[in-house]
Order: C-alpha cells, then structure tokens, then sequence
C-alpha cells in the first residue's frame, strides 16, 4: 500500500518506519527542511531503541521516504495519516491548529479517494472537524478515520509492530477495509482489530492514559499513607498487584508521571468534560496530586540538610523515565527548577537527556560526565529516573565520592537491609526511613 505521514515526529516517524516494515511504500512530510534533510541523509532525528535499525533498512530499499512536499507526497496515498503536535492550551484543552490547518490544505489536495486517518490524539468531534476542513475544498470522496497511537516510548516499536489492540473509529465500510488490510500484518497473532464509531475511538485513548494516569497516582498516595503509618509500600504492591482484577503493572510507588501523553491527555479529557458540563473530580485530584507527588523528595531534603542554600546535590535521572531522551512534563525540570531557586549547586546526569536539559536550563547546572562524576563532594543524592545503570552501582565508589552518604530515592530502587548495612542515609517512597 501506498501511504503518507503528515508529522515526523516521535508518533510519526515511529508509525511511519514500522508501516515500511511491513512492504508499504511510505512517505513522511515535514515542514522542517532541516529535519528532512536529516532523515534523508540517514539521521535519526529522536532516540528510541530498536527504530534506528528498521529506519536505516527501509530507508535504504527505498521503502521510506522523506519530504517537505505536501502536494507530491500525497498523490497516489491510499491512507494519509494526521501525525501532528496537539500542544494543550493554556485552559488544558488539545490545541488543534496543526491538524486543522493541514485538513484544510487537504482539501485542495486531494485527486482520488483516500481515508485521512487522525493519529495524533485529539478531543471527541476531531474528526468531525477535520473532514469539515476537507470538505470545504474537496473535489472527490474521501473518509476521516480515528486510530489512535499507544505507543510508549521505550518499547514503542514492540508496541507497534505487536499491538495489545488495534482501535479503529470509522462508520465507513471502504474505509474499514483499508485499514484492515492494513493492520493485518500486525495481528497474526490474534490480537484484536476493535472497529468503532469515531468518537468512541477518539475518547478510548484519552480514557486509557487517564485511567493508568489515576492508577500511578492511587499507588503514590497508598505510599504517602505507608509512611504516616509506618508501612511498606513494596509489600502492599505485591499485596495488591496479584489480584488479577488489579493487575502488577503501573503500581510502582514514586515522584509522579511526566511525559508527552499522560499529563497532556489528563487535563484534556478534563477540559472535555468541562465543556459538557461534567465534573471530572477523579481527574482533578490526579492532576493536584501528580504536580505535588514531582516534589516529594524536597522536604525530606531540606529535614536533613537544614537550608539548602549553598548546598551540593546530584540528580540521576533527567528524562520523564528511562529509555528516551524526552523530558517534557519530566519532575525532574520541577526539582531542578525549586533548588536552584533555594541556592543549590546541581549536579546531573543522565544517559540520553542532558542534551535536551541543556538547551533548556543552559549552564546553571554541571552536566556530569557518568553517574559517579556527579556524585563529587555533593551533600546528597536525588533519584528521579529509574534507569537500569542506577540500580546496582558500586556503592564503594558512591561512598567515596560524596560529602554526605545521603540518598533520596525517587523510584526506591534499593533494598532497605542493605542500604543499612552500608550505613547509607536512605529516604524512599512509602517505606521505611534509613539514618546513619
């Protein structure tokens, strides 16, 4: 199948390698010539692991193209999918400007049947609105489709290439066939190709990031009532987690969710709910408590370091968790943010976001060159991202490099006993407090 994606970003040059994958010939159109230019050159513009070997190969046998040339690249598209930044506004409602601005140029575009396909998350009635903007110029037939990405960044390709489920929004039967033929590859296994009408599809996954949103967000108050009553939030996950109805995933106790999706798509979904005159208060209390779970570990701190002011401390862990270089909505940009304003010298390291940091914050923090060149004569350790390399470190070097063997764990990382028995200064989340 012949198939354009309009947005190279993290959704669309993910959606658009693994259809490659798969023997489509795919076009990906970006209004950033810089960015294209890139990836035609063979450069991969965003990090997540195992894209960069299928990108290089259906780049290579002329699977994969990339363009600025919205005209061209869409001629012969079957399916042209909506790839596109859905900002949230300053009210927490999806910004739409993107998507409805390439749906008007659609319009005049379009020369044969296509199905236009919204894979950016968006409200209930986009596509609705997008197939308006089309229709208004359109001089042939066309369908608006809604399917919506689950992708997680990390594991996005495995998410892709083996999806949990496929949603499909559409009441049109030619365009539910395409998209079958389509996403037939993908579900050899059996998993689900779920059709739907086209508002169902676009709530479905708004519903699905705030419900693991709200999720995250009841283990981390479970943790803050574990440490008033002196009990461990590690067993009550495992207490709770093997009951099949609650399931073992996103129970982990810690400093809150950040990212693209989750915080995005819990303020929208309550802005959607404001404007049919809904009182959303699950989703309110999520978004009040994620923002003060991001600054959990500060009081602690400050308890056991009196004034920070002048103070050294080192930060592992940059982006919003391991495996990507992305720190939007990343607690750690709020602790940094809050120390130095209290006169903390920073010390950071992570292994793919200081890039990223850097462009951000600039050089009012050292970006170390490894986790133990950040621990140099600090006054204490703050964990915010769980990146495989902090879990076992060797706590010799550790000792040896730090004014204080303090560490803050974020992500209660390490056995309790044995920060003990190495006489660590050790506060986590929801458990037992460690004081040497």
């Amino acid at each position: 199948m012949k198939i354009a994606v309009i947005g190279t970003g993290y959704v669309g040059l993910v959606t658009g390698t693994c259809f490659a994958e798969t023997g489509n010939l795919v076009s990906c159109i970006d209004i950033d010539a810089n960015k294209i230019k890139k990836l035609n050159a063979g450069t991969i513009t965003i990090y997540e692991p195992g894209l960069e070997p299928l990108f290089q190969r259906n780049l290579n046998q002329n699977r994969l193209f990339f363009t600025t040339d919205l005209a061209e690249s869409i001629k012969e598209a079957e399916i042209i999918f909506l790839a596109l930044p859905t900002p949230p506004g300053e009210d927490g409602s999806a910004d739409l400007q993107y998507v409805l601005k390439v749906a008007n140029e659609l319009g005049e575009l379009l020369d044969r049947y296509a199905v236009v396909v919204d894979k950016s998350t968006v409200p209930v009635g986009t596509a609705a609105k997008v197939s308006q903007a089309i229709a208004k110029k359109a001089k042939v037939p066309f369908d608006v489709v809604s399917n919506p990405e689950f992708l997680r960044e990390g594991v996005a390709v495995n998410d892709f290439m083996k999806p949990d489920r496929v949603v499909i929004g559409s009441n049109s039967s030619q365009a539910q066939a395409l998209m079958q033929q389509l996403y037939a590859p993908f579900v050899r296994q059996g998993n689900p190709i779920i059709f739907m009408n086209v508002k169902s599809a676009e709530l479905t996954k708004y519903a699905a990031n705030a419900f693991l949103a709200t999720k995250i967000t009841f283990m981390n108050e479970i943790a803050n009532l574990c440490s008033l009553l002196d009990a461990d939030v590690d067993a009550v996950r495992q207490g709770i987690g093997t009951d099949t109805r609650i399931g073992k995933r996103f129970l982990f106790a810690g400093t809150g969710y950040g990212g693209s999706c989750f915080p995005k798509d819990v303020q929208a979904l309550s802005k959607s709910a404001q404007e049919v005159a809904y009182d959303f208060d699950i989703l309110k209390a999520v978004i009040k408590v994620n923002n003060e779970q991001k600054i959990k570990l500060i009081d602690p701190i400050k308890a056991y370091l009196g004034p920070l002011k002048n103070k050294i401390i080192a930060i592992w862990g940059l982006a919003f968790k391991p495996y990507t270089d992305d720190i939007r909505e990343a607690p750690a940009l709020v602790n940094i943010q809050l120390l130095l304003e209290e006169g903390v010298t920073l010390k950071v390291y992570d292994p793919e976001a200081m890039n990223n940091v850097e462009k951000l914050i600039g050089n009012k923090i050292y970006y170390a060159k490894n986790q133990y060149d950040a621990l140099e004569g600090v006054d204490a350790l703050m964990i915010i991202t769980e990146w495989p390399i902090f879990r076992t470190p060797d706590f010799n070097i550790v000792a040896s490099k730090m004014k204080n063997k303090a560490i803050f764990d974020g992500r209660n990382l390490y056995d309790l006993n044995h920060m003990k028995k190495l006489n660590f200064t050790y506060y986590s989340i929801g458990r037992k407090f460690i004081e040497n």
